[in-house]
């Protein structure tokens, strides 16, 4: 990788730092990226999960009075989630990579839509944020609670990007409290799925994995989930909507081109 692409690589993992802090689907930023230079969609995926965990651990760092007073909440929904972080990560490793050629796009559909429609999500958070009649509820939605995490955690150990949105939509649904209080509880929720998925990688795909990819992410995307913990709540969530959605649809072309091949 020249220096030019280099640079390209740290600049999209500061920013996907960021974002993930704030947000969410930062992998949107790297991935697209990733793919633009050429390098295959598995490996991409891989090793831009792996990098992109220094940057949750450094977003869970930054919201850490978030979650005070929600410890046992976090210990009951953490093994859905890294269960299902497992089994996304074991999909990705075992099933044939022309199946991720065809997955992904569909998969990156999906994760375009949840950003586009996130403000409609966050609505709805809110309107159940001030009914507190709707807090009595999450304890009859236990059950339904842990298989959506768990859900959620298989769709971020295949894929990742957009991972957070729909946690914090599942959380927001189903768990009393604020949206920074959600929002915390993703950031560790992802961070483990994450950590999971890139000891799967490590163990068994070692040589599937581009180090110097990783390092650039980790490092940036550190900075980035340091900065986007402080002054996220001041970012305005249109713009970043609107160059992830821009950013994804290329990654889109450049998928749908290789289909085409």
């Amino acid at each position: 990788m020249d220096l030019l692409s280099s640079i390209f690589v740290f600049v999209a993992g500061l920013w996907a730092g960021t974002i993930n802090a704030v947000v969410g689907s930062g992998t949107l930023v790297t991935f697209p990226v990733l793919i633009a230079l050429g390098i295959s969609p598995v490996v991409a995926s891989m090793s831009n999960a792996m990098g992109l965990v220094a940057g949750g651990a450094a977003g869970a760092y930054g919201y850490r009075k978030e979650i005070k007073g929600r410890g046992r909440q976090l210990l009951k929904l953490l093994p859905a989630s890294l269960l299902g972080g497992i089994s996304g990560a074991w999909l990705l490793l075992h099933l044939p990579e022309k199946v991720f050629h065809y997955v992904a796009p569909v998969l990156l559909v999906v994760a375009l839509l949840m950003v586009m429609f996130q403000p409609k999500l966050q609505a709805w958070v809110r309107q159940r944020e001030a009914d507190p009649a709707q807090a009595a509820k999450d304890k009859h939605h236990g059950v339904l609670l842990v298989v959506l995490v768990y859900l959620a955690g298989v769709y971020g150990g295949y894929f990742v990007a957009a991972q957070g949105i729909l946690l914090v939509g599942i959380l927001g649904i189903f768990l009393s409290g604020s949206i920074q209080n959600a929002n915390a509880m993703k950031n560790f929720l992802v961070l483990g799925v994450n950590v999971v998925a890139a000891v799967s990688y490590l163990l068994f795909a070692f040589d599937r994995i581009n180090w110097w990819v990783v390092l650039l992410i980790a490092i940036s995307s550190t900075i980035g989930g340091l900065m986007g913990a402080k002054v996220g709540r001041k970012l305005k969530p249109a713009v970043l909507r609107g160059v992830i959605f821009v950013l994804g649809l290329v990654a889109l072309g450049f998928m749908i081109a290789n289909l085409l091949k």
